[in-house]
């Protein structure tokens, strides 16, 4: 007897598949265990998807379901402290600082030296992150070669950043000195300008060096805040600003107006001899009594 192949063995197609056409699903539901709920059955009666949790788990035939675990207590969490609203210093207090100050630095001047306004202007500039001694060595060189603003104007920034090399960032200060007395002299005929407003207009100049001028130039009642007036006014619990701005804002009304210029240099000068930033000499200070030491962890 003939044997058959295998291909004549193989079951009969029920009918040929159409190319494009789906093939049909099997029935929900068909070959589910018995006991499982279907995805109808499972579904909430709103619509939508069930809650995490509601919806039944088969169990394997002989299999133990695992006890679920107590759900975890809700964390509080505590709420930030308020901060507490600033009250303004006592006056009897700020005069018996201002006294002490006066009496402590009587002869208290601004430490650039300077011949004119412009010269100060220029000496400002340069003072940025670096000392007024280190300054005071480069200017004369540099007021020499270029004695006004239409010669610094002129200047080429090579020759400047030479001169002014030792001070620190002295492409960008050479780059500002260069524009400030070039605004000067198209917008102000070479004279520096008297006001506050003109003066931060220029390139280069913010409220700190237009303080400066104002004060020691022009004789202009002006806040000088910098590193040690920011800080020992923090110090001094006569604000709670940290921006040099608001600081001076906040000193404004504080201070009598026509002591602005002099008690910027009182607290320059304190902070560099007695209340430095990290080990201030709270022990020799003589407004100690005063000052309540705000941020003070070591002294001396």
């Amino acid at each position: 007897m003939a044997r058959k192949s295998p291909r004549s063995r193989r079951k009969a197609a029920s009918a040929p598949r159409i190319p494009g056409r789906e093939r049909p699903r099997a029935t929900p539901g068909r070959g589910r265990r018995r006991g499982s709920a279907t995805r109808a059955e499972a579904r909430p009666a709103g619509g939508g998807h069930a809650p995490r949790g509601s919806r039944p788990r088969a169990v394997r035939a002989g299999a133990k379901a695992k006890p679920r675990a107590a759900p975890r207590p809700a964390v509080t969490r505590r709420a930030a402290p308020a901060r507490r609203r600033f009250t303004p210093p006592d006056p009897a207090r700020v005069a018996a600082v201002l006294d002490g100050l006066d009496h402590l630095y009587p002869d208290a001047r601004c430490e650039l030296d300077f011949a004119t306004p412009l010269q100060l202007l220029i000496a400002t500039i340069l003072s940025a992150q670096c000392t007024d001694q280190r300054v005071n060595m480069v200017t004369p060189a540099l007021f020499a070669k270029y004695p006004d603003a239409a010669a610094l104007a002129a200047a080429p920034l090579p020759d400047l950043e030479a001169i002014i090399h030792s001070t620190g960032f002295y492409r960008n200060k050479a780059k500002s000195i260069h524009a400030c007395c070039s605004d000067i002299m198209t917008k102000h005929g070479g004279e520096v300008p008297r006001t506050l407003e003109d003066l931060t207009a220029l390139h280069g100049v913010g409220r700190k060096t237009a303080n400066v001028v104002l004060g020691n130039a022009f004789g202009i009642p002006g806040l000088v805040v910098d590193t040690h007036v920011g800080r020992l006014a923090n110090r001094l619990a006569l604000t709670r600003e940290k921006d040099a701005v608001k600081v001076e804002f906040a000193l404004m009304p504080i201070v009598p107006r026509e002591r602005w210029t002099v008690f910027s240099h009182w607290l320059i000068l304190h902070g560099r001899r007695v209340c430095n930033a990290r080990k201030p000499l709270c022990s020799t200070c003589p407004i100690a009594p005063h000052c309540p030491r705000v941020g003070v962890t070591a002294s001396q």
